[in-house]
């Protein structure tokens, strides 16, 4: 693997790369995505078989302008058109119906990286987590190469400044399902569309579905994760050490703290859960995020990593 600044040599660099239909990780405004070009069979196989992702698992498909979407959809409803012009570029992922069959997840990122690499390749770019399956999401280059060394190449554009990946939003019913949680609030959604279905889009794994990071474990450390109210009261006896505790308030020595503020705690998750298992960690007792709908995102990942 070669990391590579994101200057006009690196982008060369990868657009060469995706041209030889290979893969390239590179920053968003999210998480560092693994592209390759999302309609060369080879390059889609080499995302799945790099990041030993299973079949079923869908990818989401990356493109620099809205016009662009449009021509991946067979149907492009007008909520769509309202969505993208409030929020793309940006954390949202919309399911329509897709030009062939069946649906395709589309969305535009923010990151200017990212908007470069689309731009100078001319590729729509198929584009999970650079990470290996089920494991934590990378936010910096060094997590790709710790996860996935075999990468040939990663754009380095630096920290995500999000740090979780972006909501997913079903259009093809009504009203729209979210099907995963992510950067952008559902508030923000409803202010411009209105009602929002939402409930368990948990799917049995093996089966076909319209959105990633629906799995029941998803996300995970090597660490084991346990959630607890209270990490303070959770009874050690048992569990494999060293034990580490991510709160976001703050109980003791030794613990990982994160912000209370549910956008600034996402932002430092994944970063903080790499740091414990870079540390050796066995454990990690994680204080229960708030149940309310701002902090949803970060408990659907938890909740996930846990499993």
């Amino acid at each position: 693997m070669t990391i590579v600044a994101a200057d006009a040599d690196g982008l060369r660099r990868a657009v060469e790369v995706l041209q030889r239909e290979s893969v390239v990780a590179f920053p968003t405004e999210t998480v560092y995505g693994l592209g390759a070009n999302a309609f060369s069979a080879k390059a889609v196989a080499e995302i799945y078989r790099l990041k030993n992702r299973p079949s079923w698992n869908p990818l989401i498909v990356h493109v620099a302008t809205v016009a662009q979407a449009r021509a991946l959809a067979r149907h492009w409803p007008a909520a769509a058109d309202e969505l993208a012009a409030r929020f793309w570029p940006g954390p949202l992922t919309l399911v329509v119906e897709a030009k062939d069959a069946g649906t395709i997840a589309i969305r535009i990122p923010a990151h200017p990286v990212a908007l470069q690499l689309l731009a100078a390749s001319g590729l729509a770019l198929a584009a999970p987590s650079a990470n290996r399956s089920e494991s934590i999401s990378p936010t910096t280059a060094q997590h790709v190469l710790r996860s996935l060394p075999d990468v040939p190449l990663v754009l380095d554009g630096g920290p995500a400044s999000f740090g979780i990946e972006s909501t997913v939003l079903d259009l093809t019913s009504s009203p729209p399902r979210l099907l995963r949680p992510g950067a952008l609030g559902l508030r923000a959604l409803r202010d411009v569309i209105g009602p929002i279905a939402v409930r368990d889009a948990e799917v049995t794994d093996g089966s076909a579905r319209p959105s990633p990071g629906m799995s029941k474990r998803h996300y995970a450390p090597r660490a084991r994760l346990i959630l607890a109210k209270d990490p303070g009261d959770v009874d050690r006896a048992g569990l494999e050490t060293p034990i580490a505790t991510l709160t976001y308030e703050g109980h003791g020595d030794g613990e990982e703290v994160l912000p209370a503020d549910p956008r600034e705690y996402a932002a430092d998750l994944y970063a903080a859960l790499h740091r414990l298992d870079d540390a050796g960690v066995a454990t990690i007792l994680v204080q229960q995020p708030p149940e309310t709908e701002e902090w949803l995102a970060v408990r659907d990942r938890l909740g996930r990593a846990a499993a």
